[in-house]
């Protein structure tokens, strides 16, 4: 498996395990987050910076499972999409889903070094 496919995995892989630490071994350092979720643009620099997002949208659950993710290399970029499935006692009662959809860059380790992110926001789930 070549670097640019060991990233991503292990990205995806981290964060269905609910990993944070692990999430942020994919990323470097310095890495850079930009991310349009309702309700505006957040940024984060660094990786624990990064690290704390993700933990702040998919931790500290009652229920948690990534229901479909993926990853492609288009060009230089990495595209990765993530859906989700949760129950949080912030979100309010019942089940809810977000899909995320991020391009990121990465430097000569392969690491994550900026990832622009679009988030659909938490949808009731009708299920």
């Amino acid at each position: 498996m070549t670097t640019t496919q060991t990233v991503p995995r292990l990205f995806l892989d981290a964060l269905a395990g609910q990993d944070f630490a692990a999430l942020a071994s994919a990323l470097d350092g310095d890495a850079h987050l930009r991310a349009l979720v309702p309700p505006g643009l957040r940024e984060a620099r660094g990786a624990a910076e990064v690290r704390a997002t993700f933990t702040r949208w998919f931790g500290d659950t009652l229920g948690f499972e990534l229901v479909a993710s993926g990853a492609k290399e288009i060009g230089p970029r990495l595209h990765l999409w993530w859906r989700a499935r949760l129950r949080a006692a912030r979100l309010g009662d019942g089940w809810f889903v977000v899909e995320q959809q991020a391009f990121a860059d990465t430097g000569a380790d392969g690491r994550i070094t900026r990832m622009t992110l679009l988030c659909s926001g938490y949808c009731p789930d009708e299920r």
